[in-house]
């Protein structure tokens, strides 16, 4: 398995439709820097936010989520309240190829602030926007601004394609758009 660099991503995102929209190269000039890097892809998270709060005293079950968790905002910039937590979505929708792991890592400007990013590795046949959880570790009010980066996807082609793709075995997060919930 090997990772692939900025020419084969590229070529994947601009002959196959695998990260839409594309942005070729780095963006940086006052933002959270996005677009295609050396080895991965630095995707944006969107303007919309899921945002954690107690007001309803909900229990957080991933078996059986309760909206009563979060509140919703549409916005430029998310204040995530301190030890809680949002999710959020990437502004570029992934499809990724049969034969390929993309695994996402937190971009270290958000880290050094306490805030770190977790996604899920996307499998091999997925497709869809990429549901983003940003937990704010600090004791203080965090923020986060859309429309730049979140997070760096780094995708590994496997040796041979899988027996079994998400999409061949109708994974329940194909093709989402949007926020989306756990689900069963």
């Amino acid at each position: 398995m090997a990772i692939m660099a900025d020419r084969w991503i590229r070529e994947k995102a601009l002959n196959e439709g695998m990260i839409e929209p594309f942005v070729e190269g780095q963006v940086r000039d006052g933002n959270i820097s996005y677009g295609l890097s050396s080895y991965g892809y630095d995707a944006r998270v969107s303007q919309q936010f899921k945002i954690f709060t107690n007001v309803d005293s909900a229990v957080v079950d991933p078996k059986d989520f309760s909206p009563k968790s979060f509140v919703d905002r549409t916005t430029d910039i998310c204040i995530i309240p301190p030890n809680s937590f949002a999710l959020a979505t990437t502004v570029e929708y992934f499809r990724v190829p049969e034969d390929v792991l993309v695994v996402c890592l937190g971009k270290s400007t958000y880290a050094r602030c306490g805030i770190i990013v977790n996604v899920t590795p996307l499998e091999p046949g997925w497709e869809g926007h990429v549901t983003l959880e940003f937990s704010n570790t600090t004791p203080l009010p965090a923020k986060v601004y859309a429309n730049e980066g979140a997070c760096q996807f780094l995708f590994f082609q496997g040796n041979e394609p899988c027996e079994v793709s998400y999409a061949a075995r109708a994974g329940k997060y194909m093709g989402q758009k949007g926020v989306t919930l756990p689900k069963l």
